[in-house]
């Protein structure tokens, strides 16, 4: 019997070695009632969550406090970012009852923070947004008391079609640049730094009570210089909320890992960011998009209210 490659697209690449993981990046194992509370929710209504997709170091963690992410429109990807554990391919067509069983287990799950994000659906001619549309406006119907965070892609040639989320009540508007824009064609390759710098920026524009978000990776080969230089970019972009993480590297035919960056450091890149004026900056080993989302999102009103 063959075993299929989760990553057929990678099946070619170059192999890079793993390098050993440092002390300081371990993730918390968890066995409580509540992780599994999680996990049969999410299995019994047949969902995806990004926490198991792309293999996150947080979830026993996240899971054991009721956190989840929740991942729309199917497990497969149109692109193929070098970086990423999601696997790549032709996705399936749209499921018509997803905004239903994703809004039933945020209500079964009693979240009070939710984070949705998705695959790129390049396939799609609006690349998704009516869906996540959907997605919100049932969750705030059945539990409006949720507070509501999407993680998108960058609708990379598909116009406003990314308005059509704005329109949804929600309250955090997330799209990670990910990286420097020197490694862009290396790292993601099917995306555009000023693309998804734009977007962000008009996010804004148009919705000035949503918080916006973005996160970088570090450990891909940036230099301290070229990250202050994305920080400063998306400042002029009026972003938010900023997240350093780790690259880890998910397997042998992923981008290689050029190092691990020590917690010193983080802390450094957390106070060039902060002194860059963002309302809020998360920056650690294992920071991640959605890592504690709930408890920064509290942080996020607090500091806005506090401003003023």
């Amino acid at each position: 019997m063959t075993i299929k490659p989760r990553h057929p697209e990678k099946v070619n690449k170059p192999v890079n070695p793993i390098k050993k993981k440092p002390d300081w990046i371990r993730s918390k194992l968890t066995n409580s009632k509540e992780f599994f509370l999680t996990k049969t929710i999410v299995n019994q209504n047949n969902l995806v969550t990004v926490c198991q997709e792309a293999n996150c170091p947080n979830i026993t963690e996240c899971w054991s406090k009721r956190h989840a992410t929740f991942m729309i429109m199917g497990d497969t990807c149109t692109r193929a970012c070098a970086f990423c554990d999601v696997k790549t391919g032709k996705p399936e067509n749209l499921d018509p009852f997803e905004a239903y069983k994703i809004s039933n287990a945020v209500h079964k799950l009693n979240l009070k923070h939710v984070v949705i994000t998705s695959v790129d659906r390049d396939d799609l001619e609006d690349g998704g947004s009516h869906h996540f549309f959907d997605v919100i406006t049932a969750i705030r119907k059945k539990t409006p008391q949720t507070s509501i965070e999407v993680l998108t892609p960058d609708f990379l040639r598909k116009g406003d079609a990314y308005k059509k989320i704005l329109e949804a009540d929600l309250d955090v508007f997330n799209h990670n640049i990910e990286t420097v824009p020197r490694l862009y064609l290396k790292v993601r390759p099917g995306a555009r730094y000023f693309g998804s710098l734009e977007l962000l920026k008009n996010v804004k524009k148009i919705n000035k009570k949503v918080f916006t978000k973005s996160g970088l990776m570090v450990g891909l080969g940036e230099s301290k210089d070229e990250l202050i230089q994305v920080m400063d970019d998306l400042r002029s972009a009026d972003v938010d909320f900023l997240t350093i993480g780790q690259y880890l590297q998910p397997s042998v035919k992923h981008h290689p890992l050029e190092r691990y960056y020590h917690p010193d450091e983080f802390k450094d890149l957390e106070n060039i960011a902060k002194s860059k004026g963002f309302l809020l900056v998360s920056s650690s080993p294992l920071t991640r998009s959605s890592y504690h989302a709930d408890e920064d999102f509290a942080k996020l009103q607090q500091n806005r209210l506090n401003k003023h």
